[in-house]
C-alpha cells in the first residue's frame, strides 16, 4: 500500500527537486568564494539517489558528485572553481542535479543551478549600489510626477494680487505725466516720471513682458 500511495509522484522528470542556492557566484579576487556549497534537500518519505552534471566539468571540482540522501534529510555538495582566469569572467555555466529513487535508474526530477565567475566582489557591490541608487531615483521621480498635475493646477495661473498689481501699474502708466497741461485728467492724477518708472519696474518683475508696449501706448495717448 505504501508503494501504491507514492507511485503517482514517481513520474519520470516530474519530481520537484529542492536545492539551495540556485545560483553560484565566484569572485576571482576573493579566494574564499572559490568554494561553494550546494544543499540538496529530500523532503520525501523515500531515499533519493543524486548525480551532479556540469556543462564545463574541466573548470570545477565537485566533491561527492553522486550519492544518496536519506528520507527527510539533506546533503551538502561542495563545488570548487579551479580556473579563475580572466577569459572566464562573465561566462555562465550550468550544473544539473538529477535525482532518482534508489531502486530505479530513471531520473525522477532534475534541477539546474547557474554558476558565474566575476572579477571582483567590490566591483559587483559597486554595480549593485549604483543599480539601487538608479532604482531609488526612478521611484522618486515617479512619485513626484504622480503629484505634478495637482501642483500645476494649483499654480497654473497668476495670483489675484499679481493681477491687481499689474492692473494698477498699467493704469499708472496710462495716466498723464506731470507738466502735461493739455490732458483732461485731474491734476492730482498726474504722475511724475520716477513714479512711472517704478510702476514699469514692478510690472516688469511681475510678468510684464509687454511693458514697452504699454509705455508706447501711454505716450501715444497722453
Amino acid at each position: 500500500m505504501h508503494q501504491q500511495k507514492r507511485q503517482p509522484e514517481l513520474v519520470e522528470g516530474n519530481l520537484p527537486v529542492f536545492v539551495f542556492p540556485t545560483e553560484l557566484i565566484f569572485y576571482a579576487d576573493d579566494q574564499s568564494t572559490h568554494k561553494q556549497v550546494l544543499t540538496l534537500y529530500n523532503p520525501y518519505e523515500f531515499a533519493l539517489k543524486f548525480k551532479v552534471l556540469c556543462t564545463t566539468p574541466n573548470k570545477y571540482v565537485v566533491v561527492d558528485a553522486a550519492g544518496a540522501v536519506k528520507p527527510q534529510c539533506c546533503m551538502d555538495i561542495v563545488i570548487r572553481h579551479r580556473d579563475v582566469r580572466s577569459c572566464h569572467y562573465g561566462v555562465i555555466d550550468k550544473f544539473r542535479l538529477q535525482v532518482s529513487e534508489q531502486s530505479q535508474r530513471k531520473a525522477l526530477g532534475r534541477k539546474e543551478v547557474v554558476a558565474t565567475l566575476l572579477p571582483s566582489a567590490k566591483e559587483q557591490q559597486k554595480e549593485e549600489e549604483e543599480k539601487r541608487i538608479k532604482e531609488h531615483l526612478t521611484e522618486s521621480l515617479f512619485f513626484e510626477q504622480s503629484f505634478q498635475p495637482e501642483n500645476r493646477t494649483a499654480s497654473s495661473g497668476p495670483s489675484l494680487l499679481t493681477v491687481f498689481l499689474g492692473a494698477v501699474c498699467v493704469a499708472a502708466l496710462m495716466l498723464p505725466t506731470l507738466g502735461d497741461v493739455e490732458s483732461l485728467v485731474p491734476l492730482y492724477l498726474h504722475l511724475s516720471v520716477n513714479q512711472k518708472l517704478v510702476a514699469a519696474y514692478i510690472l516688469g518683475g511681475s510678468g510684464g513682458f509687454c511693458i514697452y508696449g504699454v509705455m508706447v501706448v501711454a505716450l501715444f495717448f497722453f
